[in-house]
């Protein structure tokens, strides 16, 4: 891995709007967390693209300074290395993101982190952009941040039945993936390297069907798939508009979300928006065909 630089780091802060971060705290990492969530996306649009970026933290934490964004091993690995340039005592951990509640299995596709001030311990993840708008107490409990959260603690099974190992559970409703399980002990970037092959570049990959952008707000979550761009906001109202052309599409990546195109190009902005449409219009049909007889 390349190293991260002072030069790189402030380059990350002018992103996040924090022009002096301050000695490490529990209200610094506060702030730093509800920066990052507000202004830097989760997203997928070089995958689609076809060039997919690596984790190298060096090469995220410069990708984040030049309007980039990413998905949680970019993300979480960035912002553990700025949290670690700042003073912060972080803690990786290979977690797993669950469409079914009741899984237990803490499969390696997503980066979790804590982090250590004096005797607090928190949960701190800006790699899931419809997760918590700021760090939780490691803590189990219920915990309400516009929407509702809970963290749960638990021993289960790793590696199909292998070594045994204690970890933690973050629960959310009304999104795709309710359950984000993650163990306890420390992991290097390294571990996550197999699953971020897979997600980055299988065909199977769930990010590789549409393009997807999200992005925490304190008062709700947007959510670009495909040509649907979605606002949920906390008080449970729900809007849907469907984008019908590429200026649409565009303004909304770098209105909505924050995220810069100085490195998209004509030919790739072309290329997207026929992959983008190709995906929306198969996902109608799929939705016809589903549709019960009138």
């Amino acid at each position: 891995m390349t190293t991260v630089t002072r030069d790189d780091l402030s380059g990350y802060l002018r992103r996040l709007g924090v022009a002096d971060p301050g000695a490490p705290s529990v209200e610094g990492l506060y702030a730093l967390a509800r920066a990052h969530v507000e202004r830097v996306p989760f997203e997928n649009l070089d995958i689609q693209l076809g060039r997919p970026p690596g984790i190298d933290p060096a090469l995220s934490v410069r990708r984040i300074a030049a309007g980039r964004g990413g998905y949680c091993f970019h993300l979480n690995g960035a912002f553990a290395a700025l949290l670690e340039g700042l003073g912060y005592e972080v803690t990786r951990h290979l977690g797993g993101m669950h469409a079914d509640p009741r899984a237990l299995d803490a499969g390696g596709d997503h980066l979790a982190l804590t982090v250590r001030i004096g005797e607090q311990e928190l949960f701190v993840d800006v790699g899931m952009g419809d997760g918590p708008y700021e760090p939780l107490p490691l803590r189990a409990g219920a915990y309400e941040q516009g929407f509702a959260y809970r963290l749960e603690p638990h021993a289960v099974t790793w590696d199909g039945g292998g070594s045994q190992g204690g970890g933690w559970s973050l629960l959310r409703d009304g999104v795709p993936t309710p359950r984000m399980n993650f163990r306890s002990a420390a992991a290097a970037m390294a571990d996550f390297e197999p699953a971020h092959r897979f997600l980055s570049t299988a065909e199977d990959s769930p990010f590789r069907p549409s393009l997807v952008m999200l992005r925490r707000s304190a008062d709700g979550i947007d959510r670009l798939h495909g040509r649907m761009l979605i606002r949920t906001a906390v008080d449970g109202t729900r809007t849907v508009r469907e984008l019908t052309g590429a200026d649409e599409l565009f303004g909304a990546v770098t209105e909505v979300f924050g995220r810069a195109l100085d490195d998209v190009t004509a030919e790739d902005r072309a290329a997207l928006w026929d992959r983008v449409t190709r995906a929306h219009e198969a996902w109608l049909a799929a939705r016809a065909a589903a549709a019960p007889a009138s």
